[in-house]
């Protein structure tokens, strides 16, 4: 659905702010891309950054602040805790730099409207991911329900079952003051997904959030009900307690691209024991899950598959859409074919032609600042809707930009 155009020789210059899983992960993207360069990267760990520095010949800072004033870069990918997002966006715009911000983009709508201002008022370009409706099968199904040729799109389903709850977690990925659980840290990707593919307006939600684990004090689980401005409906379902898992229903393959283990029903629940409820050992664990840690993935060899996130079916007047191994399954009115795309290009890949497009060849960017302030709008009514139990209308909602 992204592409991205050859208009000059000009190189994007990349400063990474955060080497855990989310700023390592998006690496190989930012080395693909034949326009832009890896300059620099901040993180308070000391072995990551003089690793870094090692990998790449790039500066490297102990702070944000630093990297920022940095004349040798661009842009910034801020993959830092969410709740210090908008401080970290108002930093980097304040120095001109562009912006890719890891989503949840915010924890509140006042937030989201500074990190828009300040993006607007320095001239910068804002964008929010990676979240998974960058990911090209998900850009198909938009391409298909745009054409007309299942009729207009009426249901869109996601549902997702994992173990989610019981990885190793940061405390603030435990508290949902601070942006953690998972209605805003996976229903920001459920909620994207949905509402790239049935056109952006939802109408309002009503929700039910589940936490069912007292030694994990945050929302593990949710069902939520999106009403369009135009009857479109939706549900979004999540579980992240390790029982079952959706991933027998998409071929084995999981959100991160590769096909999972026979073993992992429960896998994560016995990690989490063996650290004896030390919540220190347990940010340990997840650290080495960061940048050159040891529990860290090869992101190029283990995405061979277009990921899953979860089960995805999407029902038109005249047809139902859902993903295959290999791109996308079509339910015709006459006859079922499979839609094979090409596995080179993955949703981060994306993310990076995505900015490169709208700094260097103006292109008016899908994923922007208001686009992700709606996304972050579902989030805190689906959490406003389980709390009151009655129906919560939206005021931010922005249709897809095409």
């Amino acid at each position: 659905m992204i592409h991205t155009e050859q208009i000059e020789s000009t190189t994007l210059r990349i400063g990474i702010a955060g080497l855990g899983i989310a700023g390592s992960s998006i690496i190989p993207a930012f080395l693909k891309h034949p326009k832009v360069k890896l300059t620099a990267a901040s993180t308070r760990n000391r072995e990551r950054r003089e690793k870094f520095a090692s990998d790449f010949q790039a500066e490297t800072y102990s702070s944000i602040e630093e990297l920022c004033k940095s004349p040798h870069i661009d842009a910034v990918y801020i993959a830092t805790p969410t709740e210090l997002h908008t401080e970290h966006v108002l930093l980097a715009a304040e120095n001109k730099k562009h912006i890719i911000v890891e989503k949840p983009m915010a924890i509140t709508l006042d937030d989201a409207d500074k990190m828009i201002n300040a993006a607007e008022c320095n001239g910068v370009t804002m964008i929010v991911g990676h979240s998974h409706s960058f990911e090209p099968p998900i850009g198909k199904i938009r391409d298909i329900v745009q054409s007309g040729e299942l009729g207009k799109v009426r249901m869109i389903h996601n549902w997702y079952f994992n173990d989610w709850m019981y990885r190793p977690r940061t405390p603030e990925e435990l508290d949902t003051h601070l942006g953690g659980g998972v209605t805003f840290r996976q229903g920001s990707h459920q909620f994207d997904i949905i509402r790239l593919i049935g056109g952006g307006m939802v109408r309002s939600v009503r929700a039910m959030t589940g936490v069912w684990d007292s030694s994990r004090p945050t929302e593990g689980s949710h069902s939520v009900f999106l009403d369009f401005e135009d009857g479109t409906v939706a549900t979004a379902v999540y579980n992240g307690y390790d029982h079952f898992h959706s991933t027998e229903l998409t071929y084995g393959i999981s959100e991160g691209g590769p096909v999972v283990e026979s073993d992992i029903y429960a896998r994560a629940r016995r990690t989490l024991k063996e650290q004896g409820g030390n919540p220190e050992n347990e940010s340990q664990l997840k650290s080495l899950a960061g940048y050159g840690g040891s529990r860290s993935k090869n992101y190029v060899q283990e995405e061979k598959q277009h990921p899953f996130f979860g089960l995805t079916v999407v029902s038109c007047e005249k047809g139902d859409i859902r993903q295959s191994p290999n791109g996308l399954l079509v339910y015709g009115e006459n006859e079922k074919y499979e839609i094979v795309l090409p596995k080179e290009e993955t949703g981060r890949d994306a993310v990076i032609a995505e900015l490169y497009d709208a700094v260097i060849g103006k292109r008016f960017p899908i994923h922007d600042g208001r686009w992700a302030k709606a996304n972050l709008e579902v989030c805190l009514a689906a959490l406003e809707s389980s709390k009151q139990r009655k129906e919560i209308y939206l005021s931010y909602q922005v249709p897809v930009q095409d």
